[in-house]
């Protein structure tokens, strides 16, 4: 089996006076999951329909297992790909769907059937192959529509929001079972979505893209864990991250939040900085305490959404309403005074120009 490594090489886009893709540089590994994320409009349709050659770069290069495709039409790229708007054939039931492509390739009768067979029972789809697509449900026709891209055994898999119209639990089950496959299969699957908890829980990697750029390109852990920036850090949780405005004093390595009694003090003096910040700490990692204890700031509950195994607990900090996650149920009423603390390993600064982080942990908590 060819190499299914994917690099991109200074490769930008351009429709009219609108730019899709900006200068972009990548390599997607032999056999990764990988996904494109972001808001639309930041490029992840453009790329994968760059990747599959339904688009030709302005500039840059394309490279699929090593060799320049930048020129090449599709079907020379043996990449196999499932669209948004799915496009199933109408008047084609969906066993004749799935069999399409193998059919143009003049695949041998029994090696279609026998693909066809393995690639339904994968996606749990053989009691339905016998209909047409306007009497399957949404659900079905999106896995009708993987397993046709599946069935090619092509080299690497593109894959637009494939699930997006399913319910969610259904996106839940399909998505494991996507990468369940793509380990099974040892193939490269690119794969777009809007959703962060989708990209979150599939990717070994992950690129976040902003207006045709990438932000940040790392493992979902790292990028969660140390965004590199205020958009990172705001595009990825959920619940989103909270972010408190404030200033750094570089005489004593102190955060002071504006309007509130909040204070941490950096434990590396060489992070501090200056001026005008934000500081940025997950729901999980603030936490509620008495507002007597010393460290603590000082708040009172706004809001509560009991959720089962954990509650949301909407928290106003001199008018800046923050998040905390609570484990279980919690007894707090509105209006409650609270004292709240920080995970001293878990916050980050952004700069308040340009939004960058430029601290990730190590603080230690104060209080005025």
């Amino acid at each position: 089996m060819t190499m299914a490594e994917i690099e991109f090489v200074n490769v930008s886009k351009s429709y009219g006076k609108t730019v899709a893709v900006k200068d972009l540089s990548f390599r997607i590994a032999d056999n990764e999951f990988f996904c494109f994320f972001g808001p639309p409009s930041s490029g992840k349709t453009t790329i994968l329909r760059l990747i599959l050659g339904l688009e030709t770069p302005d500039q840059g290069e394309i490279r699929i297992g090593g060799k320049e495709v930048t020129l090449l039409p599709p079907a020379a790229r043996n990449v196999a790909m499932v669209f948004q708007n799915l496009a199933l054939f109408p008047h084609m039931t969906a066993r004749e769907n799935i069999r399409f492509p193998l059919v143009e390739r003049k695949v041998a009768p029994a090696v279609a059937e026998a693909r066809l067979a393995a690639v339904a029972e994968k996606l749990h789809i053989g009691h339905i192959l016998h209909k047409l697509p306007a009497h399957l449900s949404g659900g079905e026709r999106q896995r009708v529509a993987i397993a046709r891209a599946l069935v090619v055994e092509p080299n690497a898999y593109l894959m637009d929001d494939p699930i997006s119209a399913l319910d969610a639990r259904l996106r839940e089950e399909t998505r494991v079972e996507l990468k369940r496959i793509q380990a099974e299969l040892g193939r490269t699957l690119v794969y777009v979505t809007h959703d962060q908890e989708e990209a979150m829980s599939v990717a070994d990697r992950m690129a976040v893209l902003e207006q045709g750029e990438i932000r940040q390109l790392g493992s979902p852990r790292d990028v969660y864990m140390t965004p590199a920036s205020r958009y990172v850090a705001r595009l990825v949780g959920s619940p989103p991250i909270n972010l408190i405005p404030g200033r750094m004093d570089p005489a004593q390595s102190l955060f002071r939040a504006d309007g509130g009694d909040l204070r941490v003090t950096l434990a590396n003096r060489a992070q501090a900085g200056n001026g005008a910040v934000e500081l940025g700490v997950r729901p999980e990692d603030v936490r509620i305490v008495s507002p007597d204890r010393a460290d603590a700031a000082h708040a009172e509950v706004y809001e509560l959404q009991p959720l089962g195994g954990f509650t949301i607990v909407d928290v106003n900090y001199g008018g800046l309403i923050l998040r905390a996650l609570v484990q279980g149920q919690t007894a707090l009423r509105l209006g409650e005074r609270i004292g709240i603390t920080l995970d001293p390993a878990r916050i980050h600064l952004f700069s308040g120009e340009d939004g960058r982080a430029f601290v990730h942990g190590a603080p230690t908590n104060a209080a005025a």
